[in-house]
């Protein structure tokens, strides 16, 4: 009789006992990269860190949901992980979700208590890069503040005016953007979008009150 592989890794962490080697934690990578919920929760249920980080100060809630892993997401968070925790870009998982305009993991982690709303760059920022408008929307509704600035002073109305993304302008536009937010150095999303060649954009900017 054949076994599948997720049966056999499960079948051996019953039969070995489980140690805090390199071995076990390149089980754990695995499970999670190949979507093995069963093992990730067998590793958990017999002492794994849920907070262990790679060497990039990844957690493992992060690598699943920027990987697009609900289930094993879901069995993440039922451990208790920190759910805010940041890699060395300072990014979190609520953040990769958004980037990679996963709703249904975005739902999990924000259901969970992940912060919508943070110093620096923002799930909202990630969301508008690459035009996720369903993901977005989730996030406003959560109370993502739409004029939060990165450390550099980018905006979200900046990033989607910067990758030529109309929706998603028009989507921060009709939540409240400051249109004529202007950064330290001194650029708006109107500079933003002139300077990219998005003059469609430009012109939904000015219409809207940007000033130049």
């Amino acid at each position: 009789m054949k076994c599948g592989l997720k049966t056999l890794a499960a079948a051996a962490l019953l039969i070995w006992p489980l140690s805090v080697g390199a071995g076990v934690y390149e089980d754990m990578m695995h499970a999670i990269e190949i979507d093995d919920q069963r093992t990730v929760a067998e590793l958990l249920r017999r002492g794994f860190d849920v907070n262990t980080t790679t060497k990039q100060g990844e957690s493992l809630l992060l690598l699943a949901a920027r990987s697009g892993k609900p289930s094993v997401v879901q069995t993440l968070l039922a451990a208790r992980p920190n759910l805010n925790a940041r890699n060395a870009h300072g990014e979190t998982a609520l953040m990769h979700a958004a980037l990679k305009g996963r709703d249904d993991i975005v739902k999990l982690l924000l259901n969970a208590g992940a912060q919508v709303n943070h110093p620096g760059w923002t799930p909202l920022m990630y969301a508008a890069v690459n035009n996720h408008i369903d993901v977005a929307q989730l996030l406003i509704t959560r109370g993502a503040n739409v004029n939060a600035p990165a450390q550099n002073g980018t905006t979200a109305l900046m990033m989607a005016a910067r990758e030529g993304h109309l929706p998603m302008v028009l989507l921060l536009l009709e939540h409240g953007a400051d249109v004529n937010y202007t950064s330290a150095f001194g650029y708006n999303a109107l500079n933003v979008a002139l300077d990219r060649g998005r003059r469609e954009i430009a012109e939904v900017l000015i219409r809207a009150g940007a000033r130049r």
